[in-house]
C-alpha cells in the first residue's frame, strides 16, 4: 500500500436524531366488542374454554367493518376480531352525513332487519347490535327493526349487508343509464 497516505479514524455524526418512543401510529378506528361468548368442548379429561368475540370498527365517516375472533384468553378473542374486523371495512354512503338514501329489509339465518331513513332530529333509533354498527359508520339518523331473533352475530351480519346494498340516486342513474332528474 502508499506508506504516505495515513489512515483516517472513521467519524460519525455525532448530532444525530432525538429518539422518541411515544411515535405510535394513530388509530383513526373505533372499537366496539358486540359480544364476548364463552365455549365450551368437553373432551376425556374435562372441559376446555375458549372465548369467542365480535368487534364492529368504524371511523364515524362512513367506513365499517365488523370481525370475529376466538382465543383461549378473551383479551386475544378481542384483538383477534379487531384486527379482522379492520381487514374487512366497507364503505357506506352517508346522505347528508346523517340517513340512509332508501328503507331496505335484509334477512340473514332467522333474524329480519329493517333500516329505515330518518328526518333531522330523530336520531338513531336502534337496539342491540344493531346499535353500534350504525354508530361506527357514522349515521345520525335513521330508525331500524330487528324481527325474529336477536342472536347478536346474524343481527350484526345482516346490517352490515343492508349497508352494502344500499345505492344512492346517482348510483342507480349510472346503472339505468339516466339522469338523476329523471329517476326524482
Amino acid at each position: 500500500m502508499n506508506e504516505n497516505v495515513k489512515e483516517q479514524p472513521r467519524k460519525f455524526n455525532k448530532e444525530r436524531r432525538p429518539r422518541n418512543n411515544n411515535t405510535k401510529p394513530v388509530k383513526t378506528l373505533e372499537e366496539k366488542v358486540i359480544d364476548i361468548n364463552r365455549v365450551t368442548k368437553v373432551v376425556k379429561g374435562g372441559r376446555i374454554f375458549r372465548f369467542a368475540a365480535i368487534v364492529v370498527v368504524g371511523d364515524r365517516k362512513g367506513r365499517v367493518g365488523i370481525g370475529t375472533g376466538k382465543a383461549k384468553e378473551m383479551p386475544d378473542a378481542v384483538k383477534k376480531a379487531t384486527l379482522a374486523a379492520s381487514k374487512n371495512l366497507i364503505k357506506v354512503e352517508l346522505i347528508d352525513n346523517r340517513t340512509i338514501s332508501h328503507e331496505i329489509t335484509v334477512k340473514e339465518g332467522a333474524v329480519k332487519v329493517m333500516l329505515k331513513p330518518a328526518v333531522i332530529g330523530t336520531g338513531l333509533i336502534a337496539g342491540g347490535s344493531v346499535r353500534p354498527v350504525l354508530e361506527l359508520a357514522g349515521y345520525k339518523n335513521i330508525r331500524t327493526k330487528v324481527i325474529g331473533t336477536n342472536n347478536p352475530r346474524n343481527v350484526v351480519y345482516a346490517t352490515i349487508e343492508g349497508l352494502k346494498a344500499m345505492q344512492t340516486v346517482e348510483q342507480v342513474a349510472k346503472k339505468r343509464g339516466k339522469k338523476v332528474e329523471d329517476i326524482i
